[in-house]
C-alpha cells in the first residue's frame, strides 16, 4: 500500500510531500491542475521510462520517492530473488539528472529499471484512460480469465514447457540448416581433406627440408671448403699437423733439459690431439658432402607442394594445415551424423509438443470454468451500473498451435439490449458503458489478487448522475476490503464516495506556476463538490446539496476532520 509520496523539481512541482491511507480516497482539481502530472511522477517508480524534459525549470535534479507497506502480500520471495533487503515498510526512490541519467533504488539498493517494474508491477495498478483500449485485445481478455481461475502456477510451468518446445525446434531448425549447408559443403570438404591427407603431412619437416635444400643447393662449395682445410690440417707436408707435431716433439725433448717447458710441451700435446680430431671429422664432413641434383629435385618439389597447399588454405606453417585437417575431418564427420542428431532433436520436439498439448489441456479447462464465473460476475455487476438487459459471454477457440499463453482463443462478446446480437467490445461499447465495464473487470480482478494500490485516473469519462454514484460505491467497496483505491475524477458522485479527498491545485507567483496537493478537511470537501455541482459560483443551495451528497454517500465522517498541522498544505 502506499503510504507517503514524494517529489521533489518534477515539471510543475517544486516540492510535495503527501500521505496517502488505505481505503478509498479520490483526488480532484481543475483541468491542468497538475493531476497527470502525479501520475507522471508514481509511474516513474513503477518502472517507465525517465525523461529530462520532466525536470522543473532550472533544476539540476529530480527525486520521486514513495514509502509502501508491503508485507502481507507475497513480496518477500521477490525481495530475497533480487538480493533487496525485505521490511513491512519497502522505500522505492527515482533519481533523473538534467543530463538524462536516471538511477532507481529499492530500500537504497541501486536496482535495474525491469528490476523497478517487476516490484512495480506487484505494487500499483494504474489505471488510465488509454487502457481501455485494452479491452479489445486478446491478451488482456486471457490475462481476466487467469486471474478468476487462479491458475498463476499452471500457467508458469506451461509457459516453462512452451518455451523449452521453442528453443528445441529453433535447435532443430538450425542443425536441419547446418546439415544442409552441409551437404552442399561434403564434396569440396572430401576433395579439399583426401589432398591434405595425400600430402602426408608431418610436424617439423618444412623446417628440415628447407635446411636440407640449402645444403644440397651449396654442395660443391661446401665440400670444397672442408677438402681445402683437410689439406691445410693433414693432407699435404707441412700441413697444421706435422708443424704442431714436430713443435710438441722438439718442446718435448727440451723439456730434459729444461723442465720449465714441460708445461708448455703438454698443452702442445692437447692441442696435438685436438687438431688432429679436428681434422678427422673436416674430412669425414667432406666425404659426407657430395652434390645429388635428384635429391635437391625432390627436396624442391616436396617443399613447392607445401607451400602451394599453404597459399591455398591462407595459413603458414604444415602445423597449421594439420590444424586445418582435423577441422575438415570433425565437420566431415557431423554432415555424417547430422541425420542421427536431427532425429534425435525431433524426437525431442514431439516429446515437449505433447508435454505443452497436455498443459495447455489443463489451462482450458481451467479458463472454461473461469469463463462460467466471468460471465455471471459481469452480468451482475453491469446490471445496478444502468445496463439492466446486459449480456456478456466469454467466447473461446482453439488455437492451430498453442501460443505464449496457451492454445486457446478468448473474446469478450457484449450486447447492452435485450434484442440485440452478442458481438466483441470494440464493435458494440460506447465510451460510457467501455468505462463501466472496465471498471467491473477490475473489481471483479482486484478480488482475485493481493495487489495492494489500484488508482483510477477518470474511469468516469462518459458517466454522470446515478451511475456515476454506483461507479463510485463500487470503488468504495472495493477500497473497504483492505486494499487501496485511489481515484482521480470530476464527477462529484464518486468524490463524495471518498474516505479521503484531495485536492489539487496550480498556484502562481513571482517564479511562475507550481502543482500543489493537500488534503481537505470536512468543511474543505463541501466546498469543492458544490464547486464540482455548481461551477465556480457557490450558492446555498450547491452547499446543501454537497453536504447531501457526502451524507448519502458516507465519505463526511470522522477521517476527514484532521488537523491542518498534521496533514497540512503540501
Amino acid at each position: 500500500m502506499l503510504q507517503a509520496l514524494y517529489i521533489q523539481n518534477y515539471a510543475l512541482i517544486d516540492r510535495l510531500d503527501i500521505r496517502f491511507e488505505a481505503g478509498f480516497s479520490v483526488i480532484t482539481g481543475e483541468t491542468g491542475a497538475g493531476k497527470s502530472i502525479l501520475l507522471g511522477a508514481l509511474g516513474l517508480l513503477l518502472g517507465q521510462r525517465a525523461d529530462a524534459k520532466a525536470l522543473r525549470a532550472g533544476a539540476s535534479k529530480c527525486v520521486v520517492e514513495a514509502r509502501f507497506e508491503v508485507g502481507g502480500y507475497g513480496l518477500q520471495p521477490l525481495f530475497e530473488a533480487n538480493d533487496w533487503e525485505y521490511d513491512a515498510e519497502c522505500i522505492v526512490r527515482r533519481e533523473l539528472s538534467s543530463t538524462g541519467k536516471s538511477r532507481a533504488f529499492v530500500n537504497d539498493t541501486p536496482v535495474t529499471l525491469a528490476q523497478l517494474k517487476e516490484l512495480g508491477d506487484r505494487l500499483v495498478d494504474i489505471h488510465s484512460q488509454h487502457q481501455n483500449l485494452l479491452l479489445n485485445r486478446e491478451g488482456f481478455q486471457l490475462d481476466v480469465l487467469d486471474v478468476v481461475a487462479r491458475d498463476g502456477a499452471l500457467l508458469a510451468s506451461y509457459r516453462a514447457s512452451h518455451d523449452a518446445w521453442r528453443e528445441a525446434l529453433q535447435a532443430l531448425e538450425r542443425r536441419r540448416q547446418e546439415a544442409e549447408q552441409g551437404r552442399s559443403e561434403e564434396e569440396y570438404l572430401s576433395f579439399q581433406l583426401e589432398q591434405l591427407e595425400a600430402a602426408r603431412l608431418k610436424a617439423g619437416e618444412q623446417a628440415a627440408l628447407e635446411q636440407e635444400a640449402e645444403l644440397l643447393s651449396h654442395a660443391e662449395e661446401i665440400q670444397a671448403s672442408l677438402c681445402q682445410a683437410d689439406r691445410l690440417l693433414a693432407a699435404d707436408d707441412g700441413a697444421a699437423l706435422d708443424v704442431l707435431n714436430t713443435c710438441r716433439e722438439t718442446l718435448a725433448g727440451t723439456g730434459r733439459l729444461y723442465p720449465a717447458v714441460l708445461p708448455l710441451a703438454a698443452r702442445m700435446e692437447s692441442a696435438y690431439i685436438e687438431l688432429k680430431d679436428i681434422a678427422r671429422e673436416v674430412a669425414a664432413l667432406a666425404e659426407g658432402v657430395e652434390s645429388n641434383p635428384a635429391r635437391l629435385e625432390a627436396v624442391n618439389e616436396r617443399l613447392d607442394l607445401l607451400y602451394t597447399l599453404q597459399r591455398k588454405h591462407h595459413v603458414n606453417s604444415v602445423e597449421e594445415l594439420l590444424t586445418l585437417t582435423g577441422s575438415f575431418k570433425k565437420r566431415l564427420e557431423a554432415i555424417t551424423s547430422s541425420d542421427e542428431e536431427i532425429a534425435a532433436l525431433q524426437s525431442r520436439c514431439t516429446a515437449l509438443h505433447e508435454e505443452v498439448l497436455a498443459k495447455a489441456a489443463s489451462l482450458t479447462q481451467a479458463r472454461l470454468a473461469a469463463a462460467r464465473e466471468v460471465e455471471r460476475q459481469m452480468a451482475a455487476r453491469l446490471v445496478p451500473l444502468g445496463m439492466p438487459h446486459v449480456r456478456f459471454q466469454v467466447e473461446t477457440g482453439r488455437r492451430k498451435e498453442p501460443g505464449p499463453q496457451g492454445a486457446d482463443s478468448v473474446t469478450f462478446l457484449f450486447s447492452a439490449n435485450k434484442s440485440g446480437g452478442l458481438q466483441p467490445l470494440s464493435s458494440v461499447a460506447s465510451g460510457g458503458e467501455i468505462s463501466r465495464i472496465m471498471l467491473s473487470i477490475k473489481a471483479m480482478v482486484a478480488g482475485a489478487t493481493q495487489l495492494p494500490t489500484i488508482v483510477f485516473d477518470e474511469i468516469d469519462t462518459g458517466i454522470s448522475g446515478e451511475i456515476a454514484d454506483r461507479m463510485g460505491c463500487i470503488m468504495q467497496q472495493m477500497g473497504a476490503c483492505d486494499r487501496q483505491v485511489v481515484s482521480i475524477t470530476h464527477l462529484p458522485q464518486i468524490a463524495a464516495r471518498g474516505r479521503v479527498h484531495y485536492k489539487v491545485y496550480k498556484q502562481e507567483d513571482d517564479t511562475g506556476s507550481t502543482t500543489r496537493i493537500r488534503r481537505l478537511d470536512s468543511e474543505e470537501r463541501v466546498g469543492e463538490i458544490a464547486c464540482m455541482l455548481s461551477g465556480s459560483h457557490l450558492s446555498e443551495a450547491a452547499l446543501d446539496n454537497a453536504r447531501v451528497l457526502l451524507q448519502n454517500a458516507g465519505g463526511s465522517g470522522e477521517d476527514n476532520r484532521i488537523k491542518e498541522k498534521e496533514h497540512g498544505e503540501e
